[in-house]
């Protein structure tokens, strides 16, 4: 496979590392390896349907995804109000709420969407490769990609913290700089053709 990744825009020096303030550079048309843009994201969570909240409809309960239930959420018609207990037995989480502690649920543990995918709403948050700006994408009918720059990368599919509207095809995350871990964060892979 060819790298996805360089750091340059002639696309001439492979990236393999660096710190905070590398510029890096992504050929979308190599078939290496790489986050997915923002647009093939979105695609990708709905699985095929069109205009719907969620992969699989508008509303959501604890059944399909792990994220944190409210009863004055819209969209949620789950019974359960607070952290998702379907993949733990049962047993409601008790340990004392910090930025440290996880409550993710295992990989694939929820049905998948229409395309076969796994967690494209909750769970953990998804790095995508555009940077975050009003409104999303360039203007192209083709993958737009974003602004060539910016101080947050976009993050989609909300998480085990998030209210279930925050878990919705369409919701968009720019809260986290590109350097940085937290729990609730995460990534998924997708492969140039």
């Amino acid at each position: 496979m060819t790298p996805a990744y360089y750091t340059d825009a002639a696309f001439t020096q492979v990236f393999t590392n660096g710190g905070a303030g590398t510029m890096v550079y992504m050929n979308l048309t190599n078939n290496g390896y790489r986050l997915p843009t923002e647009a093939e994201w979105e695609k990708a969570a709905r699985g095929g349907l069109s205009g719907k909240r969620f992969p699989w409809g508008n509303t959501i309960t604890e059944t399909q995804a792990n994220y944190f239930s409210s009863f004055i959420d819209r969209y949620n018609l789950g019974p359960y109000g607070g952290f998702n207990t379907n993949f733990d037995g049962g047993i409601p989480w008790t340990v004392q709420f910090t930025y440290t502690n996880d409550n993710s649920s295992p990989v694939g543990f929820f049905v998948p969407n229409g395309y076969g995918l796994y967690d494209m709403a909750g769970n953990v948050e998804e790095w995508c490769w555009d940077w975050y700006a009003t409104p999303c994408g360039q203007p192209t009918t083709t993958n737009p990609t974003g602004p060539a720059a910016g101080s947050y990368r976009v993050m989609r599919g909300g998480n085990w913290l998030n209210y279930a509207e925050v878990a919705r095809c369409a919701f968009r995350f720019n809260n986290v700089y590109p350097n940085e871990t937290i729990v609730g964060v995460g990534f998924r892979c997708v492969r140039g053709l």
